[in-house]
């Protein structure tokens, strides 16, 4: 293949790529948001500096898998996550923007959810397994997200009972919505099945919108 060939190949891998990519934010407003919009939930039994912490505009949060549910009377795994408060919905359409990141080793957990479902729990869970991101088990999101920073956008559409989840600006997947009377965001990290030891995921530029 001759060094023109592979330039015009490489090209047109670029101008593909940033086609593909778009911005999932467009048309929706920004709601304000600060750290008092941030509640850490954790295991019960530990300070919250033990397992959560928030410099230079990084929310860290890591959980062990013999650690405590967030309150004594739960059955629920371990946990530390970010429950954004001040924003449940029922109606309307609303996003979660955030960059995360996973260091290696990190597995069998759950990095964000869309909590309210009925009959279930969740309306979305976005998971790690091994190193590929997943729409709770059964849909590849991503092959490699292990220590780097990434964006995740989600788009929740109550009324059209639809889920959008967009990687770096690519949409990788619509899932159907679950019902549900009351929803909220949550990030972070919480023990699923076939869990490490050690989980953590790393937050910055947390952002929440609606149309």
């Amino acid at each position: 293949m001759s060094c023109l060939h592979l330039c015009l190949c490489f090209l047109q891998l670029i101008c593909y790529q940033a086609s593909a990519q778009t911005d999932p934010t467009k048309g929706f407003t920004e709601q304000p948001l600060d750290q008092s919009n941030f509640v850490i939930q954790k295991p019960y039994d530990k300070s919250q500096d033990q397992r959560y912490s928030f410099v230079d505009g990084v929310h860290k949060l890591w959980v062990y898998s013999t650690d405590k549910p967030h309150t004594p009377t739960s059955n629920t795994e371990p946990r530390t996550e970010i429950r954004i408060r001040g924003y449940d919905y029922n109606s309307g359409v609303w996003q979660f923007e955030g960059m995360g990141y996973v260091p290696s080793g990190t597995s069998g957990v759950c990095i964000m959810q869309v909590f309210g479902a009925s009959p279930q729990a969740t309306t979305l869970q976005v998971r790690v397994y091994n190193g590929k991101l997943m729409y709770y088990r059964s849909v590849e999101l991503e092959s490699n997200i292990y220590d780097r920073w990434f964006k995740l956008n989600v788009i929740h559409d109550v009324e059209a009972s639809k889920v959008q989840i967009y990687i770096d600006g690519v949409h990788r997947y619509e899932a159907p919505g679950r019902d549900g009377d009351s929803h909220y965001f949550k990030c972070g990290v919480y023990a699923q099945n076939n869990d490490s030891y050690y989980m953590e995921s790393r937050w910055k530029n947390i952002r929440i919108l609606k149309k």
